[in-house]
């Protein structure tokens, strides 16, 4: 665990001396303290300057743009340059930094439907994981899952229009009675996360939108 800590450290370090000022610019809203944050405006332009795949990441009180560092195997680094880092495996934050309260582990009972890819999930499935969440020091903690399959609907990115497969995860945490909906948008054809709003503790929800798709390799 330690050595993933600063693994991570270690990526951060690296956009921040490599993001443009632009970038710097737009990764520094996540240090917002105050409720309402206005919205933070990205163009086609702005993503083209930073040679990295990118997501916009939004939370309760915050908002910023976070860059694909580092990849091993299927597990992702997306680091902003406040020094929060999302470890992600295939659409799902399994793990997170500088972001409170912090996401610390991830474990699945058996197959993860994320990595065979929410397009193949069937309606009413059934899936388990434990977490971990530092503040406290919870450690394995059961999430009961219940995937619904919803509908195509459209999303845009930046100015781009996809047609998504949307897919509604309905979990309870039964160790502290907590049950809320997680939602993934992905594309049909391949069950890449276009967009997503999840929680990654009670306190904590995420709206992630994948702001290059099409620098990410196909399923």
């Amino acid at each position: 665990m330690k050595t993933l800590r600063n693994r991570s450290c270690l990526v951060a370090c690296l956009l921040l001396c490599g993001c443009s000022p632009l970038m710097k610019g737009s990764l520094d809203t996540f240090k917002a303290t105050v409720h309402n944050v206005e919205p933070l405006q990205v163009t086609a332009a702005d993503v083209a300057k930073v040679p990295f795949a990118q997501i916009k990441v939004t939370t309760p009180s915050s908002e910023g743009v976070m860059a694909k560092l580092r990849q091993l195997g299927d597990l992702q680094f997306w680091v902003a340059s406040g020094k929060q880092v999302l470890l992600m495996r295939d659409g799902l934050v399994v793990r997170s930094i500088g972001l409170q309260p912090s996401l610390d582990g991830t474990r699945f009972d058996g197959e993860s439907p994320f990595k065979r890819g929410l397009q193949h999930v069937v309606d009413g499935e059934t899936s388990t994981r434990w977490i971990d969440m530092y503040e406290g020091e919870q450690v394995g903690l059961m999430v009961n899952s219940r995937f619904i399959r919803k509908g195509l609907e459209t999303v845009t990115i930046v100015d781009q229009r996809y047609v998504a497969q949307r897919i509604d995860e309905e979990f309870e945490i039964p160790a502290l009675g907590f049950k809320a909906t997680n939602r993934y948008w992905v594309r049909p054809d391949d069950g890449l996360v276009l967009q997503s709003r999840q929680y990654l503790t009670p306190e904590l929800e995420l709206k992630i939108v994948h702001l290059r798709p099409d620098w990410e390799t196909s399923r």
